[in-house]
């Protein structure tokens, strides 16, 4: 399958064994997606710190051991993925895991948290740089664009803005606010207007239909942040367009089904925790009546979706299928 393991190529020669594919940072990008969803719950539920504090360590970890195997097929390999038009956006999500691990950190020990902050929200938008200046030199067909896109410069943007306000960054964290949004409109008609006029994504990239749910609740829980928790006009803006895309996940539920289980279906992880945590920290600003069964509501349907994913694959790699 084209987003799952293949055989490790030229890259790295004399190697054999299971291709590292740069999808598989999916994983520890949807277990950081889960911890923040348990953290944004924590003003509404009084969730204790150790939960989201064992997510995060739990993602690191992952994060870490995806590095280190996906560095050992070589800076060959990383080439040809960056250069690849189907894989490429996917190298991004190591250094903007980082980022929200950097976050996390902060709230333990700030200096370290911050200086981690830092260095992947710089290297982050300077490989969403480096991947723009790339699709202009390549000669990319439109059928190969997929809303992976998005997560270069739309994802890291927000994710940046999130975790630059937590380190107390607030210019840093506006121009990652911008980023993201600007990024979001300049691709979003592109990545529409493939999805629309021309054939159905091939089966192993139709998980990736998922991340056309994450930019409206990124971008607003981005929002969130830099504006120090307002709600109006620009933030109902951006939920009405969250409710609009969930109607479009819907209308999608049947197409997902026929899907096989695979690496990449960590896709729909992160794109549905961050609206998890864009929907807790509304409930949370907003007080609203029986706020406290809602937050509990989306904890459990986000938890749910993430474990289940997150038990597929331990049972897929028991079985030696998942990076088959």
């Amino acid at each position: 399958m084209l987003l799952s393991a293949v055989p490790v190529a030229a890259g790295a020669k004399g190697r054999r064994g299971p291709r590292i594919a740069p999808n598989l940072f999916g994983v520890s990008f949807g277990l950081t997606g889960l911890a923040d969803a348990w953290r944004a719950a924590r003003p509404v539920l009084g969730v204790p710190s150790a939960v989201p504090d064992a997510l995060f360590i739990l993602a690191a970890a992952v994060w870490f051991i995806l590095v280190v195997a996906y560095a050992a097929q070589g800076p060959a390999q990383l080439l040809a993925d960056l250069r690849d038009p189907v894989l490429a956006p996917f190298v991004s999500v190591a250094p903007i895991v980082a980022v929200s691990l950097g976050a996390a950190l902060a709230t333990v020990t700030f200096a370290a948290g911050r200086v981690l902050v830092v260095i992947f929200v710089a290297l982050t938008l300077a490989l969403g740089g480096w991947l723009m200046g790339q699709w202009v030199l390549l000669d990319i067909a439109h059928d190969r664009l997929h809303p992976g896109y998005f997560l270069p410069t739309v994802a890291g943007g927000f994710v940046g803005a999130i975790a630059a306000t937590g380190v107390n960054l607030h210019d840093a964290a506006e121009a990652c606010f911008g980023i993201s949004v600007i990024s979001w409109l300049l691709l979003g008609s592109t990545v529409l207007n493939r999805l629309y006029i021309h054939p159905v994504l091939p089966a192993p990239l139709v998980p990736t239909l998922a991340i056309e749910f994450a930019p409206p609740a990124g971008v607003g829980a981005a929002y969130f942040a830099v504006s120090h928790g307002a709600i109006n006009a620009i933030a109902y803006a951006l939920g009405g367009y969250t409710v609009l895309m969930a109607a479009m996940q819907l209308r999608l539920a049947p197409l997902y089904r026929r899907q096989r289980f695979s690496v990449a279906t960590w896709a729909f992880t992160f794109s549905y925790a961050i609206v998890a945590v864009f929907a807790l920290e509304w409930i949370t600003l907003s007080r609203v009546a029986g706020g406290r069964g809602y937050a509990a509501a989306v904890v459990a349907l986000i938890t749910i979706l993430v474990g289940g994913i997150a038990v597929r694959t331990v049972v897929a790699i028991a079985r030696g299928q998942f990076l088959r």
